[in-house]
C-alpha cells in the first residue's frame, strides 16, 4: 500500500471517465499522486466511480466494489469510496449491504470526498483535469442529465433534468485542453441534439460546434449520442462546412416499427426516422453513422423484428451496436409492462440483428480498399501502427493497422492508402 496515492476505477460511459478525470486532478492539487485503472492497486486510497443503466453494468460495479472490499479486509488497500450512477441509484441499499465502503457518493456530489478528507476542491480547477486517454484526444461533456421519457432508461432517474454547460465554459476547457496537445474531442452528453434548450431557450449545438470548430489546434470533432426527435438541422450545415467537424454521428434510434417506438416513448415514427436519416446522408456526403438498437422490450413481436432487421439492411449503418432490454426498477417499462420476453429469445433476436449489420460492416469495409484516408496515430504495437479515420471513435469502432515501414508519431495526422479490409478493421501503409 503506498500512502498519498489514489487509485480511481472506472465503469461505465465517457461521461464517468471525465468526472473521474476532474476528481484525479483534484487529488494531484492536493499532493497524492493519482492513478487511473492501475494493472495492479496499490493505493491508499481507492475510489470506483460506478454505472448504474443495466443489470449487467450494475453487476460489473458490486463485483468490483465486493472485490475491493475484501482487499480491504485483509489491509491490502487503505480506504474505499464509490461513486456514480450505482451509488446515485442505490444509496441507500448499497450501504446496508456494502459496509466495507469507507463512504458512497453519487454523481453529483463527489467533491464532498475531498472535504471529507480534510482537503481543499480547488474551484479554479473545475474544469481541469487529468487526461486518463492518450494525449492527443479527449472526451468533451457539453451536458448532463436528461429530459427524455425513454421507456426502458433508467438515466433521468440517476442523473435529473438536462443541464447544459455554458459555451464560455466548454470553450474555456477546450482551449485548456489544446494547450495541453489534444488535437480530436469527443463531444459527449445524454443527449447532444437537446443541448442549449435550458440556458439559452434554443438548440444550440450547432453554434456551440462552431466556437469548437473555431478554436486554433482543434482538428476533429466527433459528436455522440443525438437524439433523433427535433433534430438540429443547422448541424448538417456545420459539419458540412467545417473541415475539421467530422463527417460522423453517433445517433441512438433503438427501433424502427411503429408500434415498439410508440412502447418506447420516443416521440418519432417510422416514417419521421426513414426522412431524417435521408436527409442527413443528403445534407452531408460521405457521412457514417452509429446507432444503437434495442431487442426484446416488452410488446415486441416477430414482425416488429422483421421490420427492425429490414430497417438495418436498408440504411447501412456504417457503425452499429446492439443491446437486449433489461428490466430496470424505476422507468416506464419497469412501472407499466412485464418483462415477457425471456433472455433466450432476447440473445437470439440480438445474435440476428448483430449478424445482419456484420454483413453490412465487413461489405462498407471493403468498399474503402485503394482509397487514400486521414488517420490519427493513437498507439504502437508489435507488428503495427493503429491508428483512426475521421469515420472511427475510440474504442467502440475500427481501427487502422499499418505497417511498420516507416517510423510514425503517436497523435500524429499522415495519408494512409487502405490496402486490404476486415470485419472491424481496415489495413494500410503511409504515403511518401
Amino acid at each position: 500500500m503506498r500512502k498519498n496515492k489514489v487509485d480511481i476505477i472506472t465503469l461505465g460511459c465517457s461521461k464517468n471517465l471525465v468526472d473521474s478525470e476532474q476528481l484525479m486532478r483534484q487529488f494531484v492539487a492536493n499532493g497524492y499522486t493519482a492513478e487511473h485503472d492501475p494493472s495492479k492497486i496499490t493505493g491508499e486510497i481507492v475510489v470506483v466511480n460506478t454505472c448504474g443503466f443495466i443489470g449487467d453494468a450494475q453487476e460489473e460495479s458490486i463485483n468490483m466494489i465486493l472485490e475491493l472490499g475484501e482487499a480491504k479486509k485483509k489491509g491490502q488497500i487503505g480506504r474505499l469510496y464509490v461513486m456514480g450512477c450505482l451509488s446515485e441509484r442505490f444509496l441507500s441499499d448499497l450501504q446496508q449491504e456494502i459496509p466495507e465502503v469507507d463512504k458512497f457518493y453519487g454523481k453529483f456530489n463527489w467533491k464532498e470526498l475531498l472535504t471529507d478528507l480534510g482537503k481543499a476542491y480547488h474551484q479554479e480547477l473545475a474544469t481541469d483535469r487529468v487526461i486518463t486517454t492518450p494525449q492527443h484526444y479527449a472526451y468533451l461533456k457539453i451536458g448532463e442529465g436528461c429530459n427524455r421519457t425513454c421507456s426502458y432508461c433508467s438515466i433521468p432517474i440517476i442523473t435529473g433534468r438536462y443541464q447544459s454547460i455554458p459555451m464560455e465554459t466548454i470553450v474555456e476547457e477546450v482551449q485548456a485542453l489544446v494547450a495541453k496537445g489534444v488535437k480530436e474531442f469527443q463531444v459527449i452528453a445524454q443527449d447532444l441534439t437537446y443541448y442549449g434548450l435550458d440556458l439559452y431557450k434554443r438548440l444550440a449545438l450547432p453554434e456551440l460546434v462552431e466556437r469548437i470548430s473555431d478554436i486554433p489546434g482543434v482538428e476533429w470533432i466527433r459528436l455522440h449520442y443525438a437524439y433523433p426527435a427535433r433534430f438540429p438541422f443547422d448541424l448538417l450545415r456545420v459539419m458540412r462546412e467545417r473541415d475539421n467537424v467530422c463527417n460522423y454521428l453517433d445517433i441512438a434510434l433503438q427501433h424502427i416499427s411503429d408500434p415498439m417506438l410508440k412502447k418506447m416513448r420516443r416521440n418519432i415514427n417510422k416514417e419521421a426516422t426513414y426522412q431524417l436519416l435521408q436527409r442527413i446522408r443528403e445534407e452531408v456526403p460521405g457521412i457514417h453513422l452509429r446507432t444503437t438498437l434495442m431487442v426484446g422490450h416488452p410488446g415486441e413481436t416477430e414482425q416488429d423484428v422483421e421490420e427492425l432487421a429490414q430497417f438495418v439492411r436498408d440504411i447501412r449503418f456504417e457503425r452499429m451496436g446492439a443491446f437486449a432490454y433489461s428490466h430496470e426498477q424505476g422507468t416506464w417499462s419497469y412501472e407499466n409492462y412485464s418483462d415477457e420476453i425471456g433472455p433466450d429469445t432476447k440473445q437470439e433476436r440480438l445474435e440476428y440483428i448483430m449478424r445482419l449489420q456484420q454483413q453490412v460492416a465487413t461489405e462498407i469495409n471493403q468498399e474503402k480498399v485503394g482509397k487514400i484516408l486521414k488517420v490519427i496515430i493513437d498507439r504502437e504495437e508489435e507488428a503495427y501502427y493503429i491508428g483512426r479515420t475521421e469515420y472511427d471513435s475510440p474504442e467502440v469502432d475500427p481501427e487502422v493497422l499499418i505497417s511498420k515501414e516507416t517510423p510514425l508519431t503517436q497523435g500524429n495526422f499522415y495519408q494512409v492508402k487502405i490496402t486490404q479490409a476486415e470485419e472491424f478493421d481496415l489495413y494500410g501503409h503511409i504515403l511518401a
